[in-house]
């Protein structure tokens, strides 16, 4: 992408819908709730400076591609897509290397499905528990799930899944 391409590619994204939260029934999650929305616009800061200062640690992709954006979609189109489908941007999320965009669709207060698209066209996804419902184990990967045949159907013919495009067996 061009300089101005992706001045105006970053301003599109600034005008997707952020991720909210679903409403949760239970007790415990509402106290988890009140905390997250007072939170989350602080999300971003925290975890840079916790980052920066070696608290946390985070580097490379995520595991579980999906693929790469078919030839015939642009990434916008693509992630306009999923837009469509209900995914919305995720803020409180790891940013990988390359990342453009980082999505979710919250299933409900505990779950989500998480898509990032790269500037490579590479797309990685899966299936976890929501950092609002359970932080710790969302952070450790725990109960992390591939569901790549879920992203499928739902990508259709908007992925390549190809092997020889990007040396990994499906």
């Amino acid at each position: 992408m061009k300089k101005e391409d992706e001045h105006q590619f970053d301003e599109w994204l600034r005008t997707l819908p952020s991720s909210r939260m679903v409403f949760p029934r239970n007790p415990i999650n509402l106290i988890k709730y009140a905390f997250w929305r007072f939170y989350t616009p602080y999300h971003q800061i925290v975890r840079d400076i916790a980052l920066r200062f070696g608290i946390v640690s985070h580097q490379g992709r995520q595991d579980f591609r999906i693929g790469i954006i078919a030839p015939h979609q642009s990434i916008r189109e693509f992630v306009s897509y999923l837009i469509e489908q209900g995914y919305e941007r995720h803020h409180v999320a790891w940013e990988d290397e390359g990342e453009l965009v980082s999505l979710r669709y919250a299933e409900d207060f505990s779950f989500q499905y998480h898509i990032r698209v790269f500037a490579d066209g590479d797309v990685h996804g899966h299936y976890e528990y929501t950092p609002e419902s359970a932080p710790l184990s969302h952070m450790k990967k725990i109960g992390m799930e591939d569901r790549r045949h879920e992203f499928l159907a739902l990508l259709s013919d908007r992925i390549v899944t190809d092997p020889e495009h990007f040396g990994f067996s499906s």
